[in-house]
């Protein structure tokens, strides 16, 4: 496969995938759902309704009968069994978009156009060709058919792909009255992960939700590392963005900001872990001698091992690296009163080290000032701490290298 028709592939799955997202979300009552990969590649059901609907997004080609032909042609078969009682009555619908060629469909589709251009079809046999016809194998009458029609809406001039997206995330804004960075990163990037979890379960009523359920899913706190957002945004703009909406100030202010990183056990190196620590302290340390209230961020890293940490600690105070970390001898229990002293010029504290998730805990309930915390987890988040004055951003990374593309 070549780039080009890799992208082309991968812009089509993202279409459709955009297409279930904007079904569920305008569904009227709450308890209407839609299924995935179902009946057809979206099933669209009310109380009183389903609809089966297949989507197609060709913005490079031409459309032509044969580029819907397949899907008329399962959808007959569908319609036959519902006839005989073993599928239930549905209606259809075939989304597309395509370059050009739509006029092609202006005059509507009638039993004898269907039968003509998308029921018969030619098949090898032997050296020659056989002309076959799927409405007589499946034994439907015109009258049939006619009912068919009735239930058949195809649309060759949907939406292109931009287009459907601002309208997606227009409607999720509307919805939930967020920021347009809230929308994107929170809201429809839990969105694709939602609609393509449920697209991989294997089996078809796991693949159902609710309106309800979708909303309630997707309202989530975490900016997920979503391997088919980044793909769409692409990783280096989706770390610029995040960059800018949390760390980018003009003059940085002096907070007490709470950095929590997780390492992978299987791919740690010490090294990686020392220059993000200098990282984070060159970037969010301001210790001269003329500011007014000089400060120094917090950093806790989940996943390592505490003989690990004591070793880390112990060679960056070598270094000759100041830090703190509550414990003001050996042997000496936590002191939250110690770790939240304040850092100045003269004591030259560049970081401090808060060793366990509970001290974490401490030290924030102990601050008065503004507090921030950044949590960075490589799978589910392992912090909570719900306090409406201190803004907890919590954001899913692959690798702990990240985190330094981002701050």
């Amino acid at each position: 496969m070549t780039n080009r028709s890799a992208v082309d592939t991968i812009r089509g799955y993202f279409y459709q995938f955009d297409m279930s997202i904007l079904s569920v979300l305008n569904l009227n009552s709450p308890d209407d759902s839609i299924e995935i990969e179902c009946i057809e590649d979206v099933d669209i059901r009310t109380a009183t309704d389903l609809t089966a609907t297949q989507c197609k997004y060709y913005a490079k080609t031409e459309y032509n009968h044969s580029v819907i032909k397949d899907a008329i042609k399962h959808m007959t078969s569908h319609f036959k069994e519902s006839l005989m009682g073993t599928k239930p009555t549905v209606s259809y619908v075939i989304k597309g978009h395509y370059a050009s060629g739509q006029e092609k469909l202006d005059g509507g589709i009638d039993v004898d156009f269907l039968k003509k251009h998308f029921l018969t079809y030619s098949e090898k046999q032997g050296t020659g060709k056989i002309t076959r016809y799927h409405h007589s194998e499946l034994g439907l009458s015109d009258d049939d058919l006619r009912e068919f029609l009735k239930r058949l809406s195809v649309d060759v001039r949907a939406k292109e792909y931009d287009e459907q997206y601002r309208e997606i995330l227009g409607t999720i804004q509307s919805i939930f009255k967020c920021t347009p960075f809230s929308v994107e990163y929170f809201y429809y990037n839990n969105s694709l992960a939602v609609i393509r979890e449920l697209s991989i379960k294997a089996e078809p009523t796991d693949r159902k939700i609710t309106k309800k359920e979708f909303l309630a899913r997707i309202n989530t706190s975490t900016i997920l590392f979503n391997e088919w957002f980044v793909e769409k945004k692409g990783k280096k703009a989706h770390f610029a963005s995040l960059r800018k909406e949390f760390f980018t100030e003009v003059n940085v202010s002096p907070f007490e900001r709470f950095f929590l990183v997780e390492v992978d056990a299987g791919s740690y190196t010490r090294s990686e872990l020392k220059e993000l620590i200098f990282d984070l302290s060159r970037k969010w340390a301001k210790l001269s001698a003329r500011e007014p209230s000089p400060f120094c961020p917090y950093i806790y890293v989940h996943g390592v091992a505490k003989s690990e940490l004591i070793e880390l600690k112990g060679e960056l105070c070598t270094e000759g690296f100041r830090l703190i970390d509550g414990h003001d001898f050996l042997g000496a229990d936590f002191n939250v009163s110690s770790i939240i002293q304040n850092a100045t010029h003269g004591n030259g504290i560049k970081i401090k080290v808060v060793n366990s998730l509970s001290n974490v805990e401490l030290a924030l309930n102990s601050i008065s000032k503004t507090r921030r915390i950044y949590q960075f987890h490589l799978g589910r988040s392992y912090f909570d701490y719900e306090n409406p004055a201190v803004q907890h951003v919590k954001i899913q990374i692959e690798h702990l290298a990240d985190i330094k593309s981002i701050i």
